[in-house]
């Protein structure tokens, strides 16, 4: 599956894997290899962690590109310390 069916698929609600197995969601969460940049709430709205260089958590070039194609269709993108310490990252 290509990446932004993947994260067209979180939006939805539902599970997806990409062809490359690197970027990936149950439904609620989604991760870019093990990191959980996105989250789903119950209610449907999508929040993404800005974890890119100029976001202020850089992990990997393919994880910012995977961070970049979720921030398109998110509801909400946080700063990735913020993230990290809310109840999304867990």
């Amino acid at each position: 599956m290509r990446n932004e069916e993947v994260v067209s698929m979180w939006r939805g609600g539902r599970p997806a894997v990409s062809y490359s197995g690197a970027l990936n969601t149950d439904g609620k969460g989604l991760y870019s290899y093990n990191v959980r940049i996105g989250y789903r709430a119950d209610s449907g709205a999508t929040v993404v962690g800005d974890f890119t260089s100029p976001g202020g958590r850089y992990y990997s070039q393919t994880t910012s590109c995977h961070v970049g194609l979720a921030c398109r269709s998110a509801d909400h993108v946080m700063h990735p310390t913020v993230f990290e310490n809310s109840e999304f990252k867990r």
